[in-house]
Order: C-alpha cells, then sequence, then structure tokens
C-alpha cells in the first residue's frame, strides 16, 4: 500500500510499505480520508518529537471502512464504517477507569506513537471504533476525530459552558471555529478573537455574535471587558500563545474560568492574586472521552454542529505535501487527505 511516511525534515514521502498486520483484537481499516491538523506541523516544522522514532505514518484523523477483522472481534464486522479517534487508550489505568480515557496514563496517537492514517490502510483496535451513520459524509466525516471532538470537551466538559453563558474565544482557525460553533449549540453567546478578518467572517457565519480584530496597542482584554460588562464567564484559548494566554486570562469576570486548548511549550505569566481574590479557575483540555463522540455525531445529524463547511481542501495522497503546506498559510479551516 502507499503511505506518507515522516522520516526527518519539513516534508512526507510517499512510499510503498506493507499493509498492516493486525491482531485477533484489532481491525483493518481502508482509509476514506485523514484530515490535516495543526499538530502534524509540531512534528514536521516545530521541532517535536514523536514518541515513536522516524519512519511513521502521520495522520491521525481518520474514517473508513473496515476492510478486515480479527478473530476475536465481535463488536464490528467488515465493511462497517467507522471513525477512528486521534487516540487508542487502555481501558485499565486510573485514568481510564475514573471515566478520563482522554488522558490516559497509556494513550497511543495514531502518527506519533503508532503509524496514522495518511495511507490507504491503518489497523486500530476494535474496541475503538466508532460506527458512522449512513447519513454523515464518509470522508467529511473523519474529522470529527479531532477537530470536532477536541473542541466539544473543551468546551463541555472542561469549560463547562452553559446556556446564557458569555464566551470570549482566542484563535478561530480548525479547532477554535469548532470551540465557536459548539459554545454557541450549548447556548452561549461568543466573543470570537482572531487577528484575521477572514477567520472572523467565518466566525460569525458558525454563530458568534460579536468578533474582536485586535489593533496594535490594544488592550485586547479591556475591549472585550467593555463589551460584556467586566468579562466574560468563560474564554477558551485555542492558539497556544503565551500572549493569548495572557490576553485570555484578563478577559475573564470575577468567578469565571479560563480553558486552555491550544499547545505552547512556553510559560506565560498570570497574577496569582486575581486568581485566589476573583476565584478565577485555570483547567486545561486535551482531546475527548470515547463515551462522547456519540453525542458529537448526534449534534451533526441533528443539524447543531455543521460539518461539510470545515472541509475547505481535498488532496490525494499524492499531495499530502500540498495539503499541508495549505496548512501552513493558514488557508482555509481543515484540509483532508483522501487515499
Amino acid at each position: 500500500m502507499k503511505a506518507a511516511v515522516y522520516r526527518s525534515g519539513s516534508t512526507l514521502t510517499v512510499e510503498e510499505v506493507a499493509i498492516p498486520e493486525i491482531a485477533d483484537d484489532e481491525i483493518l481499516v481502508k482509509v476514506a480520508a485523514c484530515g490535516v491538523c495543526h499538530t502534524d506541523l509540531h512534528y514536521l516544522d516545530h521541532g517535536v518529537p514523536t514518541f515513536k522514532k522516524p519512519p511513521l505514518t502521520l495522520g491521525h484523523e481518520a474514517s473508513g471502512i473496515i476492510a478486515r477483522a480479527g478473530r476475536g472481534v465481535n463488536s464490528v464486522r467488515e465493511g462497517d464504517r467507522v471513525l477512528l479517534p486521534a487516540v487508542v487508550t487502555c481501558g485499565h489505568c486510573v485514568m481510564c477507569r475514573e471515566g478520563r480515557e482522554n488522558i490516559c496514563m497509556n494513550m497511543k496517537m495514531f502518527g506519533n506513537h503508532i503509524d496514522g492514517a495518511f495511507a490507504e490502510y491503518v489497523k486500530a483496535p476494535a474496541k475503538d471504533a466508532i460506527p458512522l451513520p449512513l447519513d454523515l459524509p464518509l470522508e467529511e466525516s473523519c474529522i470529527i476525530a479531532d477537530a470536532l471532538s477536541t473542541p466539544f470537551h473543551a468546551v463541555r466538559n472542561r469549560a463547562r459552558v452553559l446556556p446564557g453563558d458569555t464566551v470570549a474565544v482566542f484563535g478561530c482557525g480548525g479547532v477554535g471555529i469548532n470551540v465557536v460553533q459548539i459554545a454557541v449549540a450549548c447556548g452561549a453567546k461568543v466573543l470570537a478573537v482572531d487577528v484575521s478578518p477572514e477567520k472572523l467572517e467565518l466566525a460569525v457565519a458558525f454563530g458568534a455574535s460579536e468578533v474582536v480584530l485586535p489593533k496594535e496597542g490594544e488592550n485586547v482584554a479591556k475591549t472585550i471587558r467593555g463589551k460584556t460588562d467586566g468579562g466574560v464567564d468563560v474564554a477558551i484559548e485555542a492558539i497556544g500563545n503565551p500572549i493569548t494566554l495572557g490576553q485570555a486570562f484578563d478577559s475573564v469576570k470575577r468567578g469565571g474560568r479560563l480553558c486552555i486548548v491550544g499547545y505552547s511549550d512556553k510559560p506565560f505569566t498570570i497574577a496569582a492574586a486575581k486568581v485566589m481574590f476573583h476565584e478565577i479557575e485555570i483547567v486545561g483540555s486535551l482531546g475527548c472521552r470515547p463515551v462522547d463522540y456519540p453525542r458529537i455525531i448526534e449534534m451533526i445529524r441533528a443539524g447543531r454542529v455543521q460539518l461539510r463547511p470545515l472541509v475547505t481542501g481535498r488532496f490525494p495522497l499524492s499531495e499530502v505535501n500540498a495539503a499541508i503546506d495549505t496548512l501552513r498559510s493558514g488557508k482555509g479551516l481543515r484540509n483532508i487527505v483522501v487515499p
């Protein structure tokens, strides 16, 4: 089969590799599509090492059809349409037993710990396959695996957004735009913050009530506090930038909450006294629990969350590097690779 293999540098090479051999409890999935994510750029451009040393097939947002099932598999069968979560879990560590599988102590991420889905086939534990209804598009649904599930977990489980809340979303890219639409679906009033007018237009299309396009030297947090009578109930940072993390923290009202979704390896400074006196919560958010995937799927089926408009570019596997270049340029929302 063909696969896009990461060896070193900032590009992938499309190579002929062996079709994965599956164990009795695994499935082999013929990949319909795999989303291209900023996490891929961490490995290619930013020096973040993968857990499995290269060569490694990248890609962690996959949908497809089961081509083969192991002898011990009875939960799914050949021919089923499935979605694969970005991360597979062990099911028996302390975190998994507490229902927090998204921070499993033995987690394995496609395209990081194990070979991913920029390939014609990918193998996965059968227990982690999520059935995909016939009325959802097979290719576009691949991005549920991260671009939609990560914001869902952030908004619902970590930021705990409630109807009537005011929410500031910092960054309206592939993840942030879905933070916007899921917060709106939860009944919140959303203020979208981004330096791109085009992305702010998209944020409005996905339900944002107001937008903030920062001017040079502007105190963004002060602007948001002025628009919200003292600050927002929840600020969600989806960029991973120390500057915007500080702005997000400063935009939260007394008793409010900051939720950090964007990845950064750099520290940011907060005023500990403000955290204490104003009882501000700061929470992190990673991935999504398996139990939440059916809920996301039902929100899409009910029309409360948009899926098709999120996919703004399609590339064959042979053009995977063009898909990555499009992501680097900041164009569109989500590209998918269609083997």
